[in-house]
């Protein structure tokens, strides 16, 4: 595939979105959980949060890709988190999983070790997460890494592609590495991309609500189109919505506008870099 009709794909999945508002649901964060939604709607999709095992596996069956944020979590999500993972696993329904705090408890990394099995088709994460998820599922042993920091990276992104490679290639999806330059990557391509804003680590919930945005993307899109996609609009929002906002409140604000105001050719018209493993 060349980057031209990547980029076409991308243009493609924005469009198919608006005019569909496809259902992405989640169990997610609850400290991010009104930025996850209002992002799933700005860019054109529909929001559903639960918490309940029956819950989830009714909105895997009407939606098209469910979320799943390992943030904040409640002791009912050790049960309805893997619940729901083999609930669209045995689907066939996309689920995106973002490994935010990994490290941090027994019950989260249990939950982690469950997952395993289901295999997400969309990995999101700091590098420092997707480092400690590719060990923790003992695909990438050889990989280095200081691990995360709380919920903050303590390595580079470029540190993270081995475990990043690894990561896709056993589930057959798509890893999405978000940083200074994010990269994303199927296993056997490797786009990298720039722009955003330093303003997006001043405010909580960024990376949360990007994952919510590639679920709502991967009910259009196959998983490496919908992570490049999100982050690719992400990008876009994160450069405009500094270029008129200086605060970070002010910020969240107007990077939501920008997400809803852009069209399929705007996002596609972001630069990044295609390379072939």
């Amino acid at each position: 595939m060349t980057r031209s009709e990547l980029a076409l794909r991308v243009a493609e999945t924005v469009e198919k979105t608006k005019a569909s508002c496809p259902l992405a649901g989640s169990i997610t964060n609850a400290v991010t959980v009104n930025l996850v939604a209002n992002a799933q709607l700005a860019v054109g999709g529909s929001a559903a949060m639960v918490n309940f095992a029956d819950e989830a596996e009714g909105l895997i069956e009407v939606g098209g890709a469910f979320y799943v944020n390992m943030g904040a979590l409640f002791p009912v999500h050790a049960e309805s988190i893997p619940k729901a993972a083999r609930a669209a696993c045995d689907r066939g329904k996309t689920l995106v999983l973002d490994p935010v705090g990994i490290g941090l408890g027994e019950v989260r990394t249990r939950i982690l070790l469950d997952l395993k099995s289901t295999r997400p088709l969309v990995v999101r994460g700091n590098a420092s997460e997707i480092i400690a998820l590719s060990r923790l599922w003992e695909l990438e042993l050889s990989a280095g890494g200081a691990g995360p920091r709380g919920v903050d990276a303590s390595d580079e992104v470029e540190d993270a592609l081995p475990a990043a490679l690894a990561l896709a290639r056993f589930t057959g999806g798509a890893v999405a590495v978000s940083g200074a330059i994010d990269l994303v990557t199927d296993g056997s391509r490797i786009v990298r991309c720039g722009g955003g804003s330093p303003l997006m680590t001043k405010v909580t919930g960024m990376g949360c609500s990007l994952g919510g945005v590639v679920a709502v993307y991967a009910a259009q899109a196959d998983p490496f189109t919908a992570a490049l996609t999100g982050v690719l609009a992400y990008n876009r929002a994160g450069r405009r919505a500094e270029a008129i906002a200086d605060a970070p409140s002010s910020f969240q604000a107007a990077f939501i506008d920008e997400l809803y105001r852009a069209t399929g050719k705007d996002v596609a018209a972001q630069p990044f870099e295609l390379e072939e493993v």
